[in-house]
């Protein structure tokens, strides 16, 4: 593993971009629905659900384009789309072309994600695969963080009541580039530099054929066919549909919600989004000793339960308690994902890589939540739009309950665990 850190090294920058562009989009739709007018919040709503629904159409196409053209192609075209919907929203900003470089952006992000995860195990070895998918989704959580105060140190600096010329020559051009009045705009310039330098990375390197495992190739139309005659084919798809449901559903709308009941200016709602992501990465570390002490389906009983805790407290708590309760939900929605998506391939005992290729399709959650809360906001309220959410939770939190899977996570002591 040591002759390929710069090659790891890499693949941790791809995974660092990727979340950086991705999980900036709650932030900005405070900033969408006032410089485009937006009537409503169905709207504004289709942003994420074009990106999503990007996501969910590329999936399995990446993966046969991996098999036709090999990884640096894929790669590289995977880079180049989102730097074009990027460039593309940064020069004209209307609102259809947002949805445009939406939808461009995840069709890109699609084919990387399709790419990266083999590819790093194939560089790191098998033998330290589970570390370094850790440490990607670590890195992805570090993104998600810094991503939302990249946003609020621009919407300060870049503010027309408060921006001075001559100060730094990066503010000056991005001041030159964006509209006076969509300061957020200068965002996607940054978007686009950070793509440029990773098409440039891809370019100049050279990546190890990936040779994909059994469980990574989608498999034969057949091996679909019997998974989808099975019931707990369906259960787990909407398992893995509601986590990201409940996550995109959140994430996008807290900083309007805070904004709506609280008075709370859009950089401070941008820092509760930051916070969000940055507790979800921390309960990813803990959630890792978590699972060698106890039973997976227990923590995903206790995590709902915690969870529909935290966003009734965030719902209908007062401005303290919503800016402390929604950020929390980061952290105990944290194990939900890779507890479902475990369990479900711990269900089946054979086609387990087109099993995962069903599960993988069902991100397309992170268009339906989103377009579910705000038509429910529209019509009512956004409270009683993301009380929505709690269905999501409680359907999740209800698999811990009913799930049987072949093989249960292998536990161990705390003190078998503090003498390791």
């Amino acid at each position: 593993m040591k002759k390929n850190l710069g090659m790891l090294a890499l693949i941790m920058a791809f995974w660092f971009t990727i979340s950086f562009i991705t999980n900036i989009l709650g932030p900005l739709i405070p900033d969408i629905i006032h410089n485009f007018n937006l009537s409503d919040l169905a709207m504004a709503g289709f942003i994420p659900t074009s990106f999503f629904l990007a996501y969910a159409i590329m999936s399995i196409p990446a993966g046969l384009l991996i098999d036709r053209f090999g990884e640096k192609p894929v790669l590289f075209c995977g880079f180049l789309m989102p730097f074009i919907g990027t460039i593309l929203f940064a020069c004209m900003h209307t609102y259809p072309m947002l949805l445009a470089s939406s939808f461009i952006i995840g069709l890109g992000m699609a084919m990387l994600q399709t790419v990266l995860n083999p590819l790093q195990r194939t560089v790191g070895g098998e033998e330290n695969y589970a570390f370094i998918a850790e440490l990607a989704q670590f890195m992805f959580g570090i993104a998600s963080f810094l991503s939302p105060l990249a946003y609020t140190y621009l919407i300060r600096e870049l503010d027309p009541a408060t921006y001075t010329a001559g100060k730094s020559l990066i503010l000056d051009l991005l001041a030159d580039m964006t509209p006076q009045d969509m300061p957020w705009v200068s965002l996607y310039w940054v978007f686009t530099l950070l793509l440029l330098v990773m098409l440039i990375a891809v370019g100049v390197s050279h990546f190890p054929k990936i040779e994909l495992k059994e469980d990574e190739k989608s498999g034969s139309k057949d091996s679909y066919l019997a998974l989808f005659k099975q019931k707990y084919v369906w259960l787990f798809f909407l398992g893995i549909f509601c986590y990201v449901s409940t996550e995109q559903g959140t994430s996008i709308f807290m900083s309007t919600f805070l904004e709506q009941y609280h008075g709370v200016n859009q950089t401070e709602g941008a820092q509760a989004v930051s916070y969000f992501w940055g507790l979800m990465t921390a309960g990813c570390l803990v959630g890792m000793i978590l699972l060698k002490l106890i039973d997976s389906k227990r923590l995903l009983q206790v995590s709902g339960v915690l969870t529909i805790v935290l966003l009734l407290a965030a719902l209908f708590g007062s401005k303290d308690v919503s800016l402390i309760a929604f950020p929390a939900i980061g952290f105990s929605i944290s194990m939900m994902y890779s507890i479902v998506f475990s369990l479900a391939l711990n269900s089946a005992s054979q086609h387990h890589g087109s099993f995962a290729g069903i599960l993988c399709s069902a991100i397309v959650g992170g268009a339906g939540g989103p377009m579910i809360v705000s038509t429910l906001a529209d019509a009512t309220s956004l409270r009683t739009g993301m009380l929505s959410i709690l269905l999501f939770v409680g359907y999740i939190t209800f698999i811990g309950f009913w799930a049987r899977p072949l093989i249960n996570n292998k536990t161990i002591s705390l003190k078998e665990l503090l003498k390791k």
